[in-house]
């Protein structure tokens, strides 16, 4: 390739000639798809960047500027563009790139991100530093349509109106986040973009009464106050205006020199925020990306001529997102009540199925999880029994209003949160560890896991029938493969499942933890130990009277879980073995992921790091048990072992 090969930074791009750019991105699109079709990656989502990438690096003096990336899925080109080009194939991959933004890996990761909406609010708290330390540089922030219609970004842009310190927004407008951009505000922009033959005909209408001889002059500024008036109510971007913005667009996203004039008009706005619109299309440059949006956003390894998956010779057990959108249909379709919604993951929760079948009973709300607990909760005031599809990790960011608005007045709704536990290459910002904690300390909820795809169809009943929040967790990936042809039954709330009894230990296992204690057992048995295999089913309530038979049973209880240990599961049940001083004689091992924060990788092979799998189990139980026999029983004491 004619030029990234020699651009290893920003300083290398900026010698070019301005008329060399859009080769350069033309260059970094072909080097995305031939990297991801060998590796998979956020491929869609990069590509409709490129552009934006090249135009920011050009214009601004980074890393002295600062460029702040939302989300970060779409920086692939950032990445390349800034000494990561021959990394680039490593990307999250393990001890790789990460897949978004950090700031450890690059100076020219100015924020951290793998959540949206996060953009505007850095960069604005960036740029008022800078005002107070008396500094100079400029602050750009790279936000989608979709992430700009979060409740954070919309709250930034309200205090940056108000303190009209300078600061850059680029605007990557593709009417997509992963699925279709919904809501008010995309339909305001699309205005925008629609609005444009108004320009042209003020401008033509200026000069004409502009030319009339002698009192041209006078009539053009008379005719500014209607102008003006006609602007604010037929013009969307007047609204940008009125919330302390100058708007400059909109502007070709996918044309590099007109985004580089764009640009450099808006460094010189020094009086206040100002927005640059581009209009891009995401998944540019991708074969065929217009046959499934979904699909291409993120990629596994695909044919580079065509964009289609290589196929995979094994049959594959159903993933727990596809049982959980049948599941979904399946009682809707004897249940009026129930309604579905999701935070702009139609397709990663499994509600796109739902979507299709019941389209007046199922909800796209946008990146918006604080905004959809709350309308969950207005649904339920109202008799309905709602169901919300989101991450694990995504549900963090609507914790107050689970609480203040759902579980303070005990209202029915179910929360199902895909992709808990460690979810492999997307990394930090998306392994689903603290969900057990942040909802366990509240009351009026109910918290449970399945041990396969069968289970969950009977939790998605039980929630749905329960009369108060409930929430269940589920791993990304495929199920079991276990029989799913029954009907969903409901479950004994707080009921506990003994799947084996053994006298020497008891292994306790949460969620998707349970098959691999199972074959621990298994493993175990063959060396002459018998051990109890419990699913808990539930965190809360617990099954106490189980947890004391066995506390009575056994000199050894092993709890394990795909969660965070502080708060977690194994952690409920210390407290109640120290409630009901169980712990007399009795060694008590919590197995799950420790204090740290966990890397991007294989969750196979993250999980064996941490011992949460098969073989780490057996070893945690053989090592308690010699343990407890290394001491003579009169000397026998609690201890907690990690």
């Amino acid at each position: 390739m004619r030029f990234i090969s020699e651009i290893n930074s920003p300083a290398d791009l900026r010698q070019l000639k301005v008329e060399d750019l859009q080769e350069v991105a033309d260059e970094i699109r072909q080097f995305i798809i031939d990297t991801c079709s060998r590796i998979g990656g956020h491929t869609g989502a990069s590509l409709g960047a490129v552009e934006l990438a090249v135009a920011m690096h050009y214009v601004f003096d980074t890393p002295n500027d600062r460029l702040v990336w939302d989300v970060g899925h779409q920086a692939y080109a950032h990445k390349i563009l800034t000494g990561r080009r021959d990394e680039l194939h490593t990307i999250k991959q393990p001890g790789g790139l990460s897949g978004f933004l950090r700031r450890d890996e690059s100076e020219y990761d100015t924020f951290g991100a793998g959540h949206a909406s996060t953009s505007l609010s850095a960069a604005l708290g960036m740029a008022i530093a800078r005002d107070l330390k008396k500094e100079d540089f400029h602050v750009c922030a790279l936000i989608g349509d979709s992430s700009l219609a979060g409740g954070m970004a919309m709250e930034a842009i309200n205090q940056a109106g108000h303190l009209k310190s300078p600061l850059i927004v680029l605007l990557n407008d593709n009417e997509m986040s992963i699925a279709p951009a919904v809501g008010a505000l995309s339909r305001y922009l699309n205005r925008i973009k629609e609005a444009q033959s108004y320009q042209h005909w003020k401008e033509e209408i200026g000069d004409a009464l502009g030319s009339v001889p002698g009192i041209g002059k006078h009539l053009r500024s008379a005719a500014k106050s209607v102008k003006d008036a006609i602007a604010a109510a037929v013009l969307p971007g007047a609204l940008v205006n009125e919330l302390g913005f100058k708007y400059i667009g909109y502007v070709d996203g996918h044309n590099v020199p007109m985004l580089v004039a764009a640009l450099e008009e808006a460094k010189k706005v020094d009086d206040g925020p100002v927005i640059v619109h581009a209009l891009t299309t995401k998944g540019k440059g991708f074969p065929n990306p217009e046959k499934n949006y979904y699909a291409y956003h993120a990629t596994g390894p695909f044919d580079p001529k065509t964009g289609l998956p290589y196929k995979s010779s094994k049959a594959a057990a159903p993933t727990y997102t596809q049982v959980f959108g049948e599941t979904m249909c399946e009682l809707m379709a004897k249940d009026d009540r129930i309604v579905a919604l999701t935070a702009a993951m139609p397709d990663g929760t499994g509600v796109d199925k739902v979507l299709e079948k019941f389209p007046d009973r199922a909800f796209d709300v946008g990146i918006a999880e604080q905004h959809a607990v709350t309308f969950c909760a207005g649904l339920a005031c109202e008799g309905l029994k709602p169901v919300a599809a989101i991450y694990s990790t995504f549900l963090q960011r609507g914790f107050d209003q689970v609480i203040h608005d759902v579980c303070l007045q005990d209202l029915n709704v179910t929360f199902a949160m895909d992709r808990a536990g460690i979810v492999g290459a997307d990394g930090p910002t998306h392994h689903g560890l603290l969900d057990i904690a942040y909802f366990r300390g509240y009351p009026n909820i109910v918290l449970m896991a399945p041990k396969d795809e069968a289970e969950m169809r009977d939790m998605m009943l039980t929630a749905i029938e329960h009369p108060g929040p409930a929430a269940l967790r589920y791993p990304r990936g495929n199920g079991l493969g276990v029989d799913i042809s029954s009907a969903p039954k409901k479950i004994e709330i707080g009921k506990g499942e003994v799947l084996r009894k053994g006298k020497d230990a008891a292994i306790i296992a949460y969620g998707s933890m349970v098959s691999a204690a199972a074959q621990a057992a298994e493993t175990l048995a063959a060396a002459g130990i018998q051990a109890t295999v419990v699913n808990a089913r539930f965190v809360k309530p617990l099954d106490e009277k189980l947890i004391e038979e066995l506390a009575r049973e056994h000199e050894l209880i092993v709890t394990v879980e795909e969660a965070y240990l502080a708060g977690g599961f194994g952690s409920a049940v210390m407290e109640f073995l120290e409630e009901k001083d169980l712990l007399k004689g009795l060694s008590v091992i919590r197995m799950g992921v420790p204090d740290e924060i966990v890397t991007h990788g294989d969750p196979k092979v993250l999980l064996a790091e941490y011992g949460l799998n098969a073989e780490g189990i057996a070893e945690k139980v053989k090592h308690g048990l010699e343990a407890i026999s290394g001491k003579s029983s009169g000397n026998k004491r609690f201890r907690v072992v990690k």
